[in-house]
């Protein structure tokens, strides 16, 4: 196997990586001081995996066709101190998580650090901290909770799922969609040859791309959805614009405005990524769910 250039960099906080439910609410009600105690007290009792355990392990899986450099690399960004964070790398340590590089942040927000570990995506569960991510060019998703009992491990495949506008697209034709209706939509995407503008999750598909390539299409450990709600005749630009930019998806939905959550389940996603909050909520019953906030759905984190 060839080796990559570059490799693959996760930014993930700690309340995606691990359940902290129980700590949060400790926080919540009783403030810093009792929760540092609360944790310290509890530093060697395990933490329950988090909505994107899964995802996380799976990534750190491609590791193994390696021999040399790692092919990915996952970093945690917490707002914890080292002090309370001394649970979350035992937790990693025992569930034997190649992890080794953190930012404790100390109750201030860790998105600051992203361009610093040259993140190509980065989950979280505060709204506000994937806004300035994405504000700044890098790919971010806020991760919803998800049905614990469907968001299981069924191969080693990694498998995602992407929205399209928005998404790995811009929001140009969703705009038209949204202001001037179904009709003005599809006669822009009829007239033009033009191909889409890139949207803030094409980085990382393009870098998911990179190692897709380093395998036999049969043998690859990454298996990639569009998941879309265009369809004919609006499903012909996306296909172009995929063509001019060189990028693969392996499977492509176009649903013409169904429900998604069936078809991510047949997939079987690890992780589906999507800009409108009502699809992520339907969706994460079945599979984790990031919505990404970006585009005219999203035009402030509030």
């Amino acid at each position: 196997m060839q080796e990559l250039k570059t490799k693959l960099v996760i930014g993930i906080s700690s309340r995606v990586l691990f359940d902290l439910k129980e700590s949060h609410e400790v926080f919540e009600k009783y403030g810093v001081e009792e929760y540092r105690k609360y944790q310290v007290s509890n530093e060697n009792n395990l933490l329950e995996q988090g909505d994107g355990f899964n995802l996380v392990t799976k990534l750190l899986n491609i590791n193994n066709f390696s021999k040399n450099e790692k092919i990915v690399e996952v970093v945690l960004l917490s707002r914890n101190t080292a002090d309370t964070g001394l649970r979350i790398f035992n937790s990693i340590e025992e569930y034997g998580l190649d992890i080794s590089k953190a930012v404790f942040c100390g109750g201030e927000s860790p998105y600051r650090y992203v361009k610093a570990f040259d993140v190509n995506l980065f989950l979280s569960v505060n709204k506000n901290d994937v806004f300035e991510a994405i504000q700044r060019g890098v790919p971010a998703a806020r991760i919803f909770p998800t049905n614990k009992k469907n968001n299981k491990k069924v191969n080693n495949t990694l498998r995602i799922a992407f929205d399209g506008d928005s998404v790995i697209f811009s929001d140009e034709s969703e705009k038209i969609f949204h202001e001037k209706g179904i009709e003005a939509f599809l006669d822009n995407e009829r007239s033009t040859d033009n191909p889409l503008k890139e949207g803030p999750i094409k980085p990382f598909l393009v870098e998911l791309n990179k190692i897709q390539s380093l395998f036999d299409q049969d043998a690859c450990p990454i298996r990639t959805a569009l998941v879309t709600a265009r369809s004919a005749p609006s499903h012909k630009r996306v296909i172009k614009t995929l063509r001019k930019w060189n990028v693969r998806i392996d499977e492509s939905h176009f649903l013409g405005g169904m429900a998604k959550k069936e078809f991510l389940s047949s997939f079987m996603a690890d992780i589906f990524f999507d800009d409108q909050e009502e699809n992520i909520t339907q969706a994460s019953d079945q599979v984790a769910s990031g919505h990404v906030l970006y585009g005219i759905k999203n035009k402030r984190a509030e």
